[in-house]
C-alpha cells in the first residue's frame, strides 16, 4: 500500500477584522478592552463553522471524490444533523461518500488528521469556529472566526508523516457547558505552566523522538497558546528554534480554535521550502503533535486570507455580528423563513450545492423547473446537472435597500450572468462600501441564506461576492 500523505492545505479567513483598538477605547471606562493590539477576524451574520469550512474545503479537493468527509468544530451550529453532510452536499461530492462529525475539544481536527495519514484512503478534513464569548471578556476580543481544510491520500503530496504523539490530560484552561453557553477559563498562569509542564513538552517530546529528530531541526512551528507566552516557555524545554506561525495567526486574526492547526498548516505550506519540517500541534484536553517533512508547495490560500479583508471599526455592529447585542428590527423582521423538512429532502441537493440543469435546447437554468424556461419548450424535459459555484459569473443588476430584512443592512441582490448562459437572482456579500457595478466579476460564496427566528433552523445557500478582495489598509 502507498504512504498516504498530506495532498494539499488550504485557509479562509472571513471578510471583515475588527480593531482591537476599538474595543480598547470603547471600553475604557471599565477597565476592560484587552491590549488594543491586532485585529480579530468576525464572521459576518451569514458565515457560520460550515459555511466556512466549505470554503476552505474549496481550495483542497482535486479531480476525485475523497472516500471520507470529517467536520470538525467546536462550535458547529447543529448538535443533531450532520454537517459534515452539508460539506459534502456544498462541495456536489457522491452521496456515498462517508462523513463524520467530531467535536468537542479544539484538537479534533488535529486527531482526524493523524488517523488519516496513518489510514489507507483519501480523507477531507474540514474545520470551522464561530465561538460565542461574552463581551467584555478576553475570548470576545481574542478569538477569532475561520477555517482550515486538509486532504490526504495514498501516494506522494506536500507533506509526509515522519513521526506523531498523543496525549489525554483534562487541564481546563478553557470549558464551555450547554447551560452556560459561553466560555469560563481558569488563571492563565496556571494553563501556562501546565500546558507547558504537563501537556505540550512530554507529548512534542515524545512525536519528536517517533520523528528520529532533535528541535531544532524543527523550521515551522503551529502550536495553538492556551494562554501567551507558552510557545516560548515551551520552546525552551523541547529546543525548538522555529517560530510558531500561531502568535501571527492570533495577532492578525485571533485564536481560530479547532481550525487553527489547519489554517496554520496551510500557511506553514506557503511558507516553507522543500525538506522543510513542520511541528503542527493540537491542544485542548491533552494534545497531538505531528512532525511532517515538506515535499510541495502550498496554494497560497492562508498567506493570502491573512493580508486581504476589510477593517471593522464600529464597537456595535462588532457585537451584532458576534451575537451579542441584540436588535428589534421591527415588523420586517418576522417574515416566516421555515424550511420544510420535505423541501430540504427533495431539493437540498441542488441547493446546496448549487447544481442547475442544461435543457434539451442546450440552455442551462436555475432552478430545474419541470419545463425549461427556454421560449420555445413545450412541456417537461430532463436536464443534465450542471454545477454553478465555480462558473465565471458578472453582475447583470443589483441593487442596495433596507427594506427587505438583513441582520447586517443594507441588503444587497440582482441578477448574476453566467459565462455558461445561466442567470440567477441572488443574494450579495462581502460588499463593504458601494456595490459592484453592472459587468464586474463575481465569484460564488456558500452561506447561510436565512434563519427561522422562531424555530433558530438555517437554511444555506450560494450568493455572489467581489471576485477578489481589498488588502487590509492596517497591520495588526
Amino acid at each position: 500500500m502507498a504512504e498516504t500523505s498530506l495532498k494539499s492545505a488550504a485557509g479562509y479567513l472571513p471578510m471583515l477584522r475588527f480593531d482591537r483598538k476599538v474595543a480598547r477605547k470603547e471600553l475604557r471606562w471599565s477597565g476592560l478592552g484587552g491590549s488594543g493590539r491586532g485585529l480579530r477576524a468576525v464572521a459576518g451574520w451569514d458565515e457560520d463553522p460550515v459555511t466556512m469550512s466549505v470554503e476552505a474545503a474549496r481550495g483542497v479537493l482535486g479531480g476525485d471524490a475523497p472516500d471520507a468527509v470529517v467536520f470538525a468544530s467546536t462550535s458547529a451550529p447543529f448538535t443533531d444533523r450532520s454537517q459534515a453532510g452539508i460539506v459534502v452536499d456544498a462541495l456536489h461530492l457522491p452521496s456515498g461518500v462517508m462523513t463524520q462529525d467530531v467535536a468537542n475539544t479544539r484538537r479534533a481536527a488535529v486527531t482526524a488528521l493523524l488517523r488519516a495519514l496513518r489510514g489507507g484512503g483519501t480523507d477531507l478534513i474540514a474545520a470551522g469556529e464561530k465561538r460565542a464569548a461574552a463581551p467584555g471578556t478576553g475570548p470576545h476580543l481574542n478569538w477569532g472566526d475561520g477555517a482550515g481544510a486538509v486532504l490526504t491520500g495514498p501516494g506522494p503530496g506536500v507533506a509526509r508523516l515522519l513521526g506523531a504523539a498523543s496525549l489525554h490530560a483534562d487541564l481546563l484552561d478553557v470549558n464551555t457547558t450547554a447551560e452556560r453557553g459561553t466560555p469560563y477559563g481558569a488563571e492563565d498562569r496556571f494553563v501556562r505552566d501546565e500546558a507547558v509542564a504537563q501537556v505540550y513538552t512530554p507529548a512534542i517530546r515524545a512525536a519528536l523522538a517517533d520523528a528520529g529528530l532533535d528541535g531544532a531541526a524543527i523550521a515551522l512551528a503551529v502550536v495553538p497558546e492556551p494562554v501567551a507566552g507558552t510557545y516560548r516557555a515551551l520552546a525552551r524545554g523541547c529546543g525548538l528554534k522555529a517560530a510558531n506561525l500561531c502568535e501571527e495567526i492570533a495577532a492578525q486574526a485571533g485564536d481560530l480554535g479547532a481550525a487553527m492547526p489547519l489554517f496554520g498548516l496551510a500557511l506553514a505550506l506557503d511558507r516553507a521550502r522543500f525538506g522543510d519540517k513542520i511541528l503542527v500541534a493540537g491542544f485542548g484536553n491533552g494534545a497531538d503533535v505531528l512532525v511532517l517533512e515538506v515535499t510541495g508547495a502550498g496554494n497560497g490560500s492562508a498567506a493570502q486570507a491573512l493580508t486581504q479583508g476589510a477593517i471593522l471599526d464600529s464597537y456595535t455592529r462588532f457585537l451584532n455580528l458576534t451575537g451579542t447585542l441584540g436588535l428589534d428590527w421591527g415588523p420586517r423582521a418576522e417574515v416566516n423563513q421555515k424550511v420544510s423538512a420535505s423541501t430540504l429532502l427533495r431539493h437540498g441537493r441542488d441547493m446546496h450545492g448549487f447544481v442547475g440543469g442544461r435543457d434539451r435546447g442546450g440552455n442551462v437554468q436555475f432552478p430545474k423547473t419541470p419545463i425549461p424556461v427556454r421560449p420555445d419548450a413545450t412541456g417537461p424535459e430532463e436536464y443534465d446537472d450542471v454545477v454553478l459555484r465555480d462558473v465565471p459569473g458578472t453582475v447583470a443588476s443589483i441593487t442596495a435597500d433596507r427594506l427587505n430584512f438583513t441582520p447586517d443592512p443594507p441588503f444587497h441582490f440582482g441578477l448574476v450572468q453566467f459565462e455558461n448562459g445561466a442567470r440567477v437572482v441572488m443574494e450579495h456579500c462581502d460588499v463593504e462600501g458601494p456595490a459592484p457595478e453592472v459587468g464586474a466579476p463575481v465569484r460564488m460564496r456558500f452561506r447561510i441564506k436565512a434563519i427561522d427566528r422562531q424555530r433558530r433552523f438555517r437554511s444555506y445557500f450560494w450568493k455572489a461576492a467581489p471576485i477578489a478582495r481589498p488588502e487590509l489598509t492596517q497591520e495588526a
